[in-house]
């Protein structure tokens, strides 16, 4: 092979289903992704993808051919970070990362500020947004996700097992009482999240037995940042239903009281995504092990929510 950037791209290429984002990810034009995959489908002698001007198909061939190349590409990646961490005396390189912005600014900020101080030779590209990062198309290395994931090609690292809090400020419950089940919501200015159109105002909890209450809350502050619900349960503006891993610091701190206690609520798992294996480099594992350490740690501290 000429080039393993050709390879690269092909793979790119397939995982992101465009030309175009692969050509926006590796800084190049589309023309010369075109000119590489051309390029490749001639020394082989087959066609790899079918293309048109909205869409891209492998071919039986191509379908062959990308089994051996994730893996051949995935070796060949790892050995050069080793190679090149080995001689550098430890991990360097830039970082791109994407995270949901509550958990970003309020808990990972920090993190990451320890984690370049024990690795000098690493830089920091943090991407903030509660929209769910392509990892595919957008200029990132790797994406932290709250929840189940949804596109089984991803490769998710599991960081921690995280649930929901149901939780307000005690100016709040001064104000307008504290509910003792769930099924109180519904007197409650409650505080939601928005993701695109859909608003978050069904909750959902289970009882000591087991059975599933889903309640429709009264959502009096809606936004589409984390954290801006956040910040307005701490001011005392309603009841929030946020990721322990969101509040624990105003929990610890009593800024926030924890609601319904008896009461089970709704998984929040976190995870560190990547498209492929091949992108996950020495850099990318020690941050995902530092991120579970620091999650584990602070789950113990509250683990009797």
């Amino acid at each position: 092979m000429k080039s393993l950037q050709d390879l690269d791209i092909f793979v790119r290429t397939v995982d992101s289903g465009s030309l175009s984002a692969t050509a926006r990810a590796l800084d190049i034009t589309p023309a010369a992704a075109s000119a590489a995959l051309k390029r490749l489908e001639a020394e082989l002698g087959v066609l790899l993808l079918v293309r048109s001007t909205r869409s891209l198909r492998l071919t039986h061939e191509g379908a062959l051919f990308l089994e051996h190349c994730r893996p051949a590409l995935a070796a060949l990646q790892q050995a050069q970070d080793e190679l090149v961490a080995g001689r550098a005396g430890g991990l360097r390189g830039a970082l791109r990362l994407a995270a949901p912005s509550d958990l970003g600014r309020n808990v990972l900020l920090p993190w990451l500020d320890d984690f370049q101080a024990a690795h000098p030779g690493i830089d920091i590209r943090l991407q903030l947004s509660d929209r769910m990062s392509n990892v595919y198309s957008e200029p990132v290395d790797a994406a932290i996700r709250y929840g189940v994931l949804q596109d089984s090609a991803l490769v998710a690292l599991p960081l921690a097992e995280g649930r929901r809090v149901l939780c307000a400020a005690p100016a709040y419950l001064q104000a307008h009482g504290t509910p003792q089940s769930p099924h109180e919501l519904s007197a409650h200015g409650c505080l939601c999240f928005m993701l695109g159109e859909d608003v978050h105002d069904r909750w959902r909890f289970w009882d000591a037995a087991g059975r599933e209450l889903a309640v429709r809350v009264r959502a009096r502050n809606v936004a589409n940042d984390g954290d801006a619900v956040h910040r307005w349960a701490v001011l005392g503006r309603g009841i929030a239903y946020k990721s322990l891993f969101d509040v624990a610091a105003d929990l610890a701190a009593g800024r926030l009281l924890p609601l319904c206690p008896g009461w089970t609520t709704e998984a929040a798992p976190l995870y560190l995504t990547v498209p492929s294996r091949r992108q996950l480099t020495p850099l990318v594992r020690a941050l995902r092990d530092f991120m579970a350490q620091r999650l584990q740690a602070l789950i113990s501290s509250k683990n009797g929510l």
